[in-house]
């Protein structure tokens, strides 16, 4: 099926084929569509990470972050309560702080015009509100109370702290369910995180791309050449795939049993089996993370949020798009306090496992950025997704793009975009609604 999307031309139409199994390629490439997703998306009725509780313990410490394209502040109030709010004064639009995270805050003042704030981000004080000997100032029915940054709803779980700006969204309980939320308790749960490490980098992709390669367990034992040769994951080992109801959120998982190799990757010829060995073995040396034999998971909360245990090295990833074709990847390494000296050893020599160098992960950092490259003149064309089926289930195989056609299910809701039928003959052109909010949906609202 093809669509009829110019992607010069914001005012056209968006077409999106009505199978879970297609994923047109305009969805990376449109300014009009990255607007839409801070607005839908990331400003909109879903729970996005913002730090850990334990980087915020006391009152007054707090963190700078993003949701979506949205600079914001999480801080604990001398209440105990964390409290999230936009980085931005209410005056004339300035960043409040510009570090990544402090201590001992008693306030937000800006330093543009010295308004302030108190830590639960309400305006407290307007640098010469009166004026100065009667003249000047603010007018006598300004009110302090009716100023100020936009105010997130904030939840904690097991440590996580996330935000949304919908006050009307879903307790992050219910937003995750069952299965998701248990294996996040599964790693999380009565540890206290300590944080080890931290990386940054900027991925030359759009953040969608990112994801789809998180939830892809059909990728991670082909591109990865380090994840087969010293068996940290096969596709033939114990595991599966969990997607959630909506589609929205997934778990990949896997598990070492002890069997030889099969001749699988060998008959495929494929790059990521082969004859390398290790100078250090102790690298992989580790320990039974929660008591059970588990020793791959993967697991991502829509829209960028991902809790990672490979090995020993347990790592939150905060996906952060930054425009259309780029996007920030921040990596925040994890131990726990009643981790004994060896098993913090034990980390830190895993930690090269991920991050921007990691022998694992380090092809994901290019491997997006070979795709928005192939795709710059194939806006009218579409991905092909039916490894495993066309459905967005859990599975018992890791075989499947099941988790990525789940992102898809939730990002055409929540983005509202309306589906092309599918045709009984050859493909044809199709057209569907504009997307919301763009010029083209306000005109066709406008002559309705």
């Amino acid at each position: 099926m093809t669509s009829t999307v110019s992607p010069g031309s914001e005012a056209e139409s968006l077409a999106w084929p009505a199978e879970l199994t297609r994923v047109p390629y305009w969805v990376f490439q449109r300014q009009d569509v990255f607007r839409a997703e801070q607005e839908k998306l990331f400003r909109g009725p879903y729970w996005s990470y913002l730090c850990l509780e334990a980087e915020v313990p006391q009152a007054g410490d707090y963190r700078t972050t993003f949701v979506g394209d949205t600079p914001v502040i999480v801080v604990r109030d001398e209440d105990g309560e964390l409290y999230g709010f936009e980085n931005r004064c209410a005056h004339r639009g300035a960043l409040l702080a510009f570090d990544d995270g402090g201590h001992g805050a008693k306030d937000f003042t800006c330093v543009y015009h010295a308004w302030s704030y108190s830590l639960q981000g309400d305006l407290t004080g307007v640098a010469f509100q009166d004026g100065i000997k009667g003249q000047g100032g603010m007018p006598r029915h300004f009110c302090l109370a009716d100023h100020g940054p936009r105010k997130l709803r904030i939840a904690s779980l097991h440590g996580l702290v996330f935000g949304s700006f919908d006050d009307d969204v879903d307790d992050i309980e219910d937003y995750l369910g069952d299965e998701v939320r248990g294996r996040i308790e599964r790693v999380l749960g009565g540890r206290t995180p300590v944080v080890l490490g931290r990386f940054t980098q900027v991925l030359p992709n759009n953040w969608k791309l990112y994801v789809e390669n998180v939830k892809d367990s059909y990728h991670a034992s082909i591109l990865h050449l380090f994840f087969t040769t010293f068996g940290i994951n096969r596709l033939s080992q114990r595991g599966g795939i969990i997607v959630s109801e909506s589609g929205a959120h997934h778990v990949s998982y896997s598990a070492i049993d002890g069997a030889e190799k099969d001749g699988g990757y060998s008959r495929q010829n494929l790059r990521s089996d082969s004859a390398y060995t290790l100078k250090d073995p102790s690298l992989l040396e580790g320990f039974s993370e929660v008591g059970d034999d588990i020793t791959l998971q993967i697991l991502s909360v829509f829209p960028g949020f991902v809790l990672q245990q490979i090995q020993n090295a347990v790592a939150v990833r905060q996906i952060l798009p930054r425009g259309v074709a780029s996007t920030r990847l921040n990596w925040t390494y994890l131990g726990f306090a009643d981790d004994t000296p060896e098993q913090t050893q034990v980390r830190l020599k895993q930690s090269n496992l991920v991050g921007p160098a990691g022998f694992v992960s380090m092809e994901d950092g290019c491997v997006g950025g070979f795709v928005q490259r192939g795709i710059a003149g194939a806006a009218t064309q579409q991905a092909v997704l039916e490894m495993g089926g066309a459905d967005a289930a859990s599975s018992g195989s890791r075989v499947t793009e099941a988790s990525v056609r789940g992102f898809w299910k939730e990002y055409r809701s929540g983005m509202d975009l309306g589906t092309a039928p599918t045709p009984a003959t050859a493909p044809q052109p199709v057209a569907a609604r504009p997307l919301p909010g763009t010029a083209a949906a306000q005109q066709k609202e406008a002559a309705q």
